[in-house]
């Protein structure tokens, strides 16, 4: 497969949009590791080879572990490795990534207010949201990834 076209410069306007949210959310009160693991499990549940390439770089790069990498898969069932704000953030990022199945549930929402705020909540779901807008525009573009 080849790449089919470059969206930065067919669309350019749309594709800064996209990065003034990806700009917005350096605001946020999400660390660094805390957005790459958001970035990775929903590039995982949408398959975007692009995305995981990258991502799983970067959360090396700001100190998180292999293991944790490599088990996010399957976070549920490795939750001594994840704290509980990880627990809840990775939940609505999966609920958020399959919208279509059941939303953001109730009881992850409610599980949300036990911790964060809705500022913080918010943040957490424009993560979750930005990070799936690549991952539609890598995959639907064929993005390769990095050599």
């Amino acid at each position: 497969m080849s790449t089919r076209f470059n969206m930065a410069e067919v669309n350019a306007a749309a594709y800064q949009a996209g990065i003034g949210m990806e700009k917005a959310l350096q605001n946020s009160f999400l660390t660094p590791v805390q957005k790459e693991l958001i970035k990775i499990r929903a590039s995982q549940i949408n398959g975007c080879a692009f995305c995981l390439d990258m991502h799983t770089k970067d959360a090396l790069k700001y100190g998180e572990t292999p293991q944790r990498i490599f088990l996010l898969n399957a976070w549920k069932d490795a939750r001594e490795l994840y704290t509980g704000e990880e627990q809840v953030i990775l939940a609505i990022a999966e609920e958020v990534t399959l919208i279509s199945q059941c939303g953001l549930s109730e009881e992850t929402y409610a599980k949300a207010k036990e911790i964060f705020s809705e500022s913080q909540i918010a943040d957490i779901i424009m993560a979750a949201v930005t990070i799936n807008m690549w991952n539609r525009i890598a995959i639907s573009t064929h993005m390769k990834v990095a050599g």
